[in-house]
């Protein structure tokens, strides 16, 4: 009773000890170097969008649309692509695609381990890109390049896999949101894309460093949100607005993705190296930024003109058809680039289009709330997209419908597709990722919940061969047997063991090599379940303390199963009312 009514005392919501502190401290390091990451990547954006536009020297804002070369600039992405894809083969593969998927696939199938490599050729291939009128965002490029600083810095100290993942994500959204602005949507992308979990070993250093971050571009960048907007509050008629432009918006989402990864399979049966395609597909960009000089990299330009409804619709469809065909185009060639921006500019576009023909809200109202389905609903990442567009344009009026239709859009494509456009790329390399978070029943139940209490034990002094007679004879009944001399936990012992003795008259101690690995009373069944898959074992001796070694009970597999019987029946058993 006493060893109960302790465990009820140290039992707590949450698992968590002092490295948290350390591992928090070194996240906000890590928050300031990403928000410098994020100002050099933003920085080779301008240069290379002035050295390949404009041919000049300068860090000064810039748009392609502005250019003067003609029919030249068709040139231009393709030269960016040959650079690219030379960097990708004869640097690191690791540069192509757009970031967020090849950092999910570190975290859960690469130890969160990333290269020097990645950290430098990152941004520089990205800058090259986006600078050469690539119509990428900054934003999975500086989610790769944080992450790899993350990693890099917890490889340098010696940290665990857990430890790495946390400071790779940490990284990589602090540099989200030194680029955008919005700290709150970057941990809700930690948590809904890539951490894989909701613990505060992870969320706090995630949210440390994105605050830093966050504090820090008031500094080196600026203030205010990136497309400020106020429109007015929705009126009754918006609810069935919303539900028709999530479906809408879930549509355009899954055409979208279906449509990126055609195209890469497209490219993948082309008769020449991977190296080659960044710039076939740079000619399919400069066709259609010589159509559409507009469409021609980032065009934070256009997504403001689109949220404030100063482009004419048929331009603004013609504009954002291009804009499709040359991000679908270029990303499936593997290029480097981020999706976000594209997303947005295409969902907004959508919004301009339905704007005038629902009820319940102003048009610019619209362009916001397709802005963010379409990116709630291509990343799987609702939450995130409706505190990303409010972080955004800090418009709250229209925190409501942008909720329901992201809702409804999310729900779609849930409904529709398999993958994700995160989690496509991944499963196309063999890789399954599950992204359903829940508690897991192991973690909530401990060893005290679970284990035997009334214990058959050996003395250890008892000779090995009386006690494979009496314990191992013909009424076995358990498989191994805990050693106890004084009281105290010597170690198991086993048929197979007490056969493999020249001398049956030497005391079972005698068995006893190394220190035997137990589980304590307070420990969780996923703890426990973790060290005998890492041993190779089938249940573990309960002791109230590793120093006084007092046995308190015993833990087996089958006991660990039997907690999982709950959740089958939540799932399973349907009840009538009683």
């Amino acid at each position: 009773m006493q060893t109960d009514s302790v465990l009820q005392i140290e039992r707590r919501d949450y698992t968590a000890d002092r490295r948290i502190l350390a591992i928090t401290a070194m996240a906000a390091c890590i928050g300031g170097c990403s928000t410098v990451a994020a100002v050099v990547l933003l920085n080779l954006i301008r240069f290379f969008t002035n050295l390949f536009f404009f041919q000049r020297f300068s860090l000064a804002d810039a748009m392609p649309a502005q250019h003067t070369l003609g029919a030249w600039v068709i040139l231009l992405p393709v030269l960016g692509g040959l650079i690219v894809g030379a960097m990708a083969r004869y640097g690191s593969e690791k540069i192509r695609g757009h970031g967020i998927p090849e950092a999910i696939e570190a975290i859960l199938f690469g130890k969160s381990k990333m290269s020097p490599k990645v950290a430098v050729l990152k941004p520089l291939s990205s800058g090259i890109v986006i600078g050469s009128g690539g119509p990428f965002g900054a934003e999975g490029p500086i989610i790769m390049t944080g992450g790899s600083l993350g990693s890099l810095i917890a490889q340098f100290f010696h940290l665990t896999g857990a430890e790495r993942k946390t400071l790779l994500v940490a990284g990589a959204c602090a540099g989200m949101t030194a680029v955008f602005g919005t700290p709150a949507a970057a941990v809700l992308l930690a948590v809904e894309l890539m951490l894989f979990e909701l613990r505060p070993r992870s969320l706090l250093p995630v949210a440390v460093a994105c605050g830093v971050a966050g504090f820090l571009r008031m500094v080196v960048l600026d203030a205010a949100p990136l497309f400020p907007l106020q429109t007015a509050p929705a009126t009754l008629p918006a609810l069935g607005s919303c539900l028709v432009a999530g479906l809408l918006c879930g549509v355009l989402s899954a055409v979208l993705t279906q449509a990126l990864y055609r195209i890469e399979d497209l490219f993948a049966h082309l008769p020449v190296h991977w190296m080659w395609w960044p710039a076939i597909g740079g000619l399919a960009v400069g066709i259609g930024g010589w159509l559409q000089p507009r469409a021609l990299g980032v065009g934070y330009d256009v997504i403001n003109d689109l949220l404030h409804n100063q482009m004419a619709l048929q331009v603004a469809l013609a504009l954002l058809a291009a804009k499709a065909v040359m991000w679908a185009v270029a990303l499936g060639s593997g290029t480097s680039g981020g999706v976000l921006a594209p997303l947005l500019m295409m969902g907004a576009g959508l919004g301009v289009a339905l704007g005038p023909w629902l009820p319940g809200g102003e048009p610019s109202l619209w362009a916001l709330v397709c802005m963010a389905a379409v990116l709630g609903a291509v990343l799987g990442a609702p939450l995130t997209a409706v505190v990303f567009a409010f972080g955004l344009t800090h418009d709250s009026a229209a925190l409501l419908p942008l909720l329901l239709t992201t809702a409804v859009a999310y729900g779609f494509t849930v409904l529709t597709m398999p993958r994700s456009i995160m989690t496509e790329k991944i499963a196309r390399r063999g890789l399954h990722i599950y992204r359903e978070y829940s508690v897991d029943p192991l973690e909530r139940q401990h060893v005290a919940d679970r284990m035997t209490r009334k214990v058959l034990s050996i003395d250890a002094a008892m000779p090995a061969g009386l006690a494979l007679q009496e314990y191992f004879g013909p009424d076995q009944l358990h498989r191994a047997y805990p050693l106890l001399r004084d009281g105290r936990l010597v170690g198991m012992v086993e048929r197979g063991t007490l056969l493999a003795m020249e001398e049956a008259d030497l005391p079972c101690a005698n068995l006893v090599e190394e220190a035997p690995v137990v589980a304590l009373a307070g420990e969780s069944l996923r703890m426990v379940a973790a060290r005998m898959a890492a041993h190779g074992i089938e249940r573990l001796p309960v002791v109230d303390n590793e120093q006084d070694m007092q046995l308190i009970g015993l833990i087996s597999r089958s006991d660990i199963l039997q907690a999982t019987q709950q959740v089958f029946n939540e799932e399973m058993v349907r009840e009538r009312l009683r």
